[in-house]
């Protein structure tokens, strides 16, 4: 059982780093929920592989710094269709 949660938790931030994906869009990809996708990065990465957990770290810093101008992006369309 452990094994295949840690090969979930590599496979996540191999699939992060190739792709550049949210968390979001990363939890959609793989048909598991957000939360299980933060576990499975913030506290079973580094224990497992904590070469990848650097890698997928800054992927993940990078997606933060922009969300507020996803966000604004979005409200933006919503407002554009109205």
């Amino acid at each position: 059982m452990t094994d295949t949660i840690e090969q979930r938790a590599c496979a996540l931030a191999v699939y992060i780093i190739e792709t550049g994906a949210t968390i979001r869009a990363t939890a959609s990809h793989f048909g598991i929920s957000k939360s299980t996708v933060h576990k499975d990065l913030q506290q079973r990465l580094p224990r497992c592989n904590p070469l990848l957990y650097e890698q997928v770290r800054k992927v993940l810093d990078v997606n933060k710094m922009e969300r507020h101008i996803r966000g604004g992006m979005a409200t933006k369309r919503m407002y554009q269709g109205k």
